[in-house]
């Protein structure tokens, strides 16, 4: 029996030109990038490569990058690095009720440091009210964060509006956009969008765990969270992960070389296996965007009467991998606050299943998911309609 994983958004297979590069650098190219001599300058040669790769994708200056351990790592540098640089100036910030834990729960903890927060709602798709967001913007505004692409119902949030609006209300408010699920899937213009601040993690478009990237305007001020030997001009002190960059390097490479073809492919996924669901199996629904609205890789899909968690390890055991929500948060389970936002309840949230894609997944892998859950559906019916009548 084939593996088929459909939690793509959790995180993607590495490329194998991303290994290939990774094992060269582990077993040849191993100096550090500060020591003086040629392995360290070998090595160097790495970060140099991603940091052109990086600039020129998202159009920026080489030195308004910055590299991390993460997507955590990255949005929580962008927002309490700008926090406690700018609080003099103001202590209010902004941010949408739909956010990953690792935005959200920034923001929790800077309320409970004495910042002011406001929670922008969204719509039954996701979406914010821009009106809402003029109104909340105020001279002591700080910061705005938002999310490009959600990872639980793939709302594609209008990132290019969202910054023209926020710099017309005040050209002071600072923007970080977390772009996690999004950078591999669009063309992202940092500049002409108005971000300030954008956050990336290799893991979701086929690149190694354990590394990101933070690109951040020259003339911002952000307080490190990290101190030591100043590597990064004292952004983000300790040797720096050269196998890891150098993955995300190709990694970034090379799916941009291939965006076109790959969202096409995505979509079609996408759409095969909602009409698949949908056509075969009664009492589904969508959850969030339309097909077409939503991101290319992102389907969540609420099965009523079921609980999806029962569901994902019914689809297990055929070797198909799917989620529940948001990987980040499965250490600590409770109700989506997503799909709370979106207007679903507590019993609908319970039979919500997240679908996710890459360019390694296939049509017959989305036919076979759909058999699949003609087989498990139904019977999982019977057994909670059966036993509710006990």
């Amino acid at each position: 029996m084939r593996e088929i994983y459909f939690d793509n958004a959790a995180t993607t297979r590495p490329s194998q030109e991303v290994i290939e590069t990774m094992v060269t650098v582990l077993k040849d190219d191993y100096g550090n990038p500060s020591s003086l001599h040629m392995k360290g300058f070998e090595a160097e040669k790495y970060i140099r490569n991603t940091t052109d790769i990086l600039a020129s994708l998202l159009k920026v200056e080489k030195d308004e990058l910055i590299y991390t351990s993460g997507g955590t790592e990255s949005n929580n540098l962008a927002i309490r690095g700008t926090a406690f640089a700018y609080h003099r100036l103001g202590k209010h910030i902004i941010t949408t009720e739909i956010e990953h834990p690792s935005v959200q729960r920034v923001f929790q903890s800077l309320e409970e440091e004495g910042f002011e927060v406001t929670y922008l709602p969204v719509d039954s798709s996701g979406y914010i009210d821009p009106d809402q967001l003029k109104e909340a913007i105020r001279k002591d505004t700080i910061l705005v964060s938002i999310m490009h692409v959600n990872n639980e119902i793939g709302t594609v949030q209008p990132i290019e509006k969202i910054g023209k609006l926020i710099k017309t209300v005040n050209p002071n408010t600072l923007f970080h956009v977390d772009g996690i699920q999004s950078f591999g899937k669009f063309i992202i213009p940092v500049k002409r969008w108005n971000i300030d601040l954008f956050s990336i993690s290799a893991h979701k478009f086929y690149g190694p765990k354990g590394i990101g990237a933070l690109y951040k305007r020259k003339d911002i001020r952000l307080k490190p969270l990290v101190f030591g030997g100043d590597q990064q001009r004292g952004m983000r002190s300790g040797t720096e992960n050269v196998p890891g960059i150098a993955g995300l390097g190709i990694a970034a490479k090379h799916i941009y070389k291939e965006l076109n073809e790959v969202t096409q492919h995505l979509y079609h996924l996408k759409n095969a296996l909602w009409k698949g669901i949908s056509d075969s199996i009664e009492d589904v629904y969508l959850n969030g965007p339309s097909i077409e609205e939503g991101a290319p890789h992102i389907i969540n899909i609420m099965f009523k009467d079921i609980r999806a968690e029962v569901l994902l390890h019914a689809l297990e055991a055929k070797k198909i991998y799917v989620s529940t929500g948001s990987a980040c948060s499965s250490n600590h389970p409770q109700p989506s606050d997503t799909l709370k936002s979106i207007g679903l309840s507590d019993d609908e949230i319970q039979g919500a299943l997240r679908f996710s894609f890459s360019k390694y997944n296939t049509e017959d892998e989305v036919e076979e998911c759909v058999q699949a859950l003609k087989e498990i559906v139904p019977t999982l019916r019977r057994f909670k309609r059966g036993g509710s009548k006990k």
